[in-house]
């Protein structure tokens, strides 16, 4: 057999290689395994699906037949796989359940009907190719994989959408976190599934076989970047989220945050600060004993949509402003509840409506505050820009960069002292 040396063909079977390789290290990744799991898995259902245009570019199917309709042909798990890597990286304690089985299951059909046609002979299948695939099976195929890895595309960028915002209540230190890799990867499947779209209105209304086919190179690219950019993120921070649409879904946070608080119900943002200003640090057996009840497991409930008490905003203050909590560039939602012995739906909440700000920009405003308050004293000579930001509480130049002209409007280098 041989194989024509052209740009193309070099170039699939790199791709290819590569994905297999990175597959492979993700597969035997030891953090993370589940999230690097379904990437891995993803890899390789689109390394294999990258096969079939390279057999058709190496001239492989016009001088053995035979390889037509081999086993590698995993389109319909583009998208679940794509969908549950997602879900899996944002949340550490995502864990697999058997009623997610039915998203493969038109994969496992799939699978099923070029596992039994490998094992037919060639005129079995040259009959299935001109009767029942080209016409109809091909078509549902083409169409069903095109349909699904939207409706899942659709789905992930949803779901990474609510991460970013959860982020920004959750963390005042995101840039490791923040998963921009991730989304420009939606964004380039995205493409592909409008370049899918193209060949599909080609080939069903203009009768065009391959004439405009670029998807075989648009999801070259995407598993090339999956595999440089993906490893990097294999061993990402662990982080909890859970959608919106599933129980405690804001209840945080990294690895190294606390464990979760007991589960009460939250009568109302009042009461917890009565509890505070008694001197209760232990909030929930607070709530409780303001209602004169005994402390019980139950579902925690969302707090209802009452004024903002002044006494949690002092508190919140307080432990930025006095006890310098800022200062700390890891500083999480759930550190600052176990410091100020508040729920950390209470502190959400109060932040957000009291504040008027995020989390996230709450306590960087903080930093930045205290960087031009470094740079207006004397000493500030001493120190290098830089150095000044790592006491103020930012642990990154770039993080430092973004934050500070957000908040000034100039870089950090431009800002003049008095502005």
């Amino acid at each position: 057999m041989q194989l024509p040396l052209t740009p193309l063909v070099v170039l699939l079977f790199a791709v290819i290689a590569q994905a297999v390789f990175a597959a492979g290290l993700l597969g035997l990744a030891r953090a993370n395994q589940l999230p690097n799991r379904f990437l891995a898995l993803l890899m390789l259902a689109i390394a294999l699906w990258l096969l079939d245009g390279f057999f058709r570019v190496a001239n492989i199917y016009a001088q053995n037949p035979n390889w037509y309709f081999a086993p590698i042909y995993y389109s319909f798990a583009f998208g679940p796989l794509l969908y549950f890597y997602v879900r899996s990286l944002i949340n550490h304690d995502f864990r697999w359940e058997v009623r997610y089985w039915w998203h493969f299951v038109p994969v496992l059909v799939q699978a099923a009907l070029y596992g039994w046609l490998r094992w037919q002979d060639y005129e079995t299948r040259n009959w299935f190719w001109q009767t029942i695939h080209r016409p109809y099976t091909y078509r549902v195929e083409f169409v069903g994989t095109w349909l699904s890895l939207t409706i899942y595309l659709v789905l992930s960028l949803r779901l990474l959408r609510q991460y970013r915002r959860w982020l920004l209540d959750n963390f005042s230190e995101t840039s490791q976190l923040r998963l921009l890799w991730l989304r420009t990867l939606l964004v380039l499947v995205a493409v592909v599934s409008v370049q899918w779209l193209v060949e599909l209105v080609l080939r069903e209304f203009f009768g065009l076989y391959y004439r405009y086919d670029y998807s075989t190179e648009l999801l070259g690219v995407v598993v090339f970047l999956i595999g440089v950019v993906g490893l990097r993120q294999a061993d990402m921070q662990a982080v909890r989220f859970a959608p919106e649409e599933e129980p405690d879904s804001f209840v945080p946070v990294a690895a190294a945050s606390t464990a979760p608080e007991p589960a009460v119900d939250v009568p109302s943002p009042g009461e917890y600060a009565r509890a505070v200003a008694a001197g209760v640090h232990n909030t929930n057996e607070s709530a409780a004993s303001i209602q004169g009840e005994t402390s019980v497991a139950a579902p925690v409930v969302k707090l209802a949509a009452t004024a903002v008490d002044e006494a949690v905003v002092a508190r919140i203050r307080r432990a930025l402003e006095d006890e310098h909590l800022y200062l700390n560039p890891t500083l999480t939602l759930a550190e600052l509840s176990e410091h100020t012995g508040l729920a950390p739906r209470l502190i959400s909440f109060t932040v957000n409506n009291g504040f008027g700000q995020s989390f996230n920009d709450l306590v960087n405003s903080y930093r930045v505050a205290e960087v031009k308050r470094r740079l207006a004293t004397p000493d500030a000579r001493r120190l290098t820009l830089l150095g000044i930001a790592f006491e103020s509480g930012f642990n990154s130049k770039t993080t430092f960069n973004r934050i500070f002209k957000q908040f000034t409007g100039v870089a950090p280098r431009d800002y003049r002292v008095g502005e």
